[in-house]
């Protein structure tokens, strides 16, 4: 193995090279070597270590979880098929199944998930889960119904804890209740990245906060989905060790729309999975909710060029605009007022209006913020109605950033400035312009 060093030119004969320009050359190549090391150090740092978790499991089987027992028995192994017997027998109660003998019970059951569980010479102390072959409990629950499922939703748990918000940054309990989460009989089409590789990169709490549609589309179509779900839990601690109280919050789409919200409590660190499973499944109802009342329907600025969707308030200004219009071809066609002589329009001419007279109309361009639809129309109105506005036009329209209107104006900039600061705008001037907020 070789090592590449910056050509050096040859001192020509009878000359000396200065040991220092060596020197020099020298450290600069090694400088640069370990610049090249230490990003390349810094990249993998970012994206290895133990950062995912896998979702175990996704299938279309009956799965009831939270079921505590407590059976004691001649032995620790007949205590432990006691209390798996009575566990098959709660969760086939909870599905609301009808009477069956155990042995038909225990010929649906395709697996026993073991939560936690202590055992004792005699005593068997657990907390399990129950999962119901579909196939084989359906004839007696019933076909699932058919019922509309939702679009590809990209699933970004956070956890909040001690102030820091984390994501897929490290492995957390969150993201772990995710992980185990069964969604195989939920309406909700759940999108579940794993967390590995360079997921802690382009999804974090940071990147939820962002409103560019560009980038959200761009992410979406990575993982082949249509929306975001943010399922946010914050746990806060009495002290370590004690008690916990989670703070769980849902969120929905780019705009981080709220969906709503509960409380959960853990009495020790060991009562924590069990809450944050708790949590999971109130999150999964609390989403089908949404979805029933039509408020988890795709973002359409969200879709590329080629969906056919129409911004909304793109849509939005062109009813408008084609409102104006047939309001002023309405007024042409009906002419002057019954009750208004007819005037000669060389007479109109002389004797023009004094208000148009008392000061020349010029046209004055107006930038304002438009951070959304109703904004731009509030903002169009109150212009509008300011006292010496002849009429106005749009020429550039920027949804979430700042546009432009063209005002004419029967006065100078700075008598319309003060206007428009009497009907509580923030006004800058500039050359030949003006630049309002609220």
């Amino acid at each position: 193995m070789t090592a590449s060093f910056p050509t050096l030119h040859r001192p020509e004969a009878g000359t000396t090279l200065p040991p220092r320009r060596w020197l020099r050359h020298g450290a600069a190549a090694l400088g640069a070597l370990a610049l090249l090391g230490g990003g390349y150090a810094l990249v993998l740092a970012q994206v290895s270590g133990e950062r995912g978790i896998a979702p175990t499991a996704s299938s279309a089987d009956i799965e009831v979880r939270g079921i505590a027992v407590d059976v004691t028995a001649d032995s620790a192994e007949e205590a432990r098929q006691q209390a798996w017997r009575e566990a098959q027998r709660k969760a086939w109660e909870k599905v609301d199944g009808p009477d069956v003998s155990d042995s038909e019970l225990s010929a649906m059951v395709s697996a026993i998930v073991i939560e936690r569980e202590s055992i004792a010479p005699r005593r068997y102390i657990a907390r399990l889960g129950v999962v119901f072959d579909r196939q084989r409990a359906g004839r007696y629950l019933g076909g699932q119904s058919q019922q509309r499922s939702s679009a590809p939703m990209l699933l970004i748990p956070i956890m909040a804890s001690g102030g820091a918000y984390t994501t897929f940054e490290r492995r957390n309990e969150w993201q772990r209740a995710w992980a185990e989460f069964n969604p195989g009989t939920s309406r909700i089409d759940y999108v579940r990245p794993s967390g590995a590789g360079g997921d802690s990169l382009l999804i974090n709490f940071g990147q939820t906060r962002r409103r560019s549609r560009a980038w959200w589309r761009t992410t979406l179509d990575q993982y082949g989905a249509a929306d975001a779900l943010v399922p946010i839990a914050r746990i806060d601690y009495q002290f370590p060790g004690g008690p916990a109280r989670g703070i769980f919050t849902a969120r929905y789409g780019p705009d981080s729309t709220l969906l709503g919200g509960f409380e959960l409590s853990a009495e020790s660190p060991e009562q924590m999975p069990g809450m944050l499973a708790e949590a999971v499944r109130r999150f999964d109802r609390m989403f089908e909710t949404a979805l029933e009342q039509g408020k988890l329907t795709p973002d359409p600025t969200l879709q590329g060029g080629d969906s056919g969707e129409m911004d909304p308030a793109l849509r939005r200004l062109i009813e408008i605009g084609r409102a104006i219009q047939q309001r002023d071809l309405a007024r042409e066609e009906r002419g002057p007022a019954p009750n208004q002589p007819e005037t000669n329009p060389a007479e109109a001419q002389e004797t023009p209006d004094p208000a148009e007279t008392a000061a020349p109309v010029r046209a004055i361009t107006v930038q304002f913020a438009s951070p959304d639809a109703a904004t731009f129309d509030a903002a169009l109105s109150a212009v509008r109605g300011v006292p010496g506005v002849r009429g106005l036009a749009v020429t550039s329209t920027a949804m979430g950033g700042t546009s432009v209107m063209s005002v004419r104006y029967a006065g100078s900039l700075d008598e319309l400035a003060e206007a428009l600061v009497e009907r509580g705008f923030a006004v800058n001037r500039g050359a030949g312009a003006l630049a309002i907020s609220r």
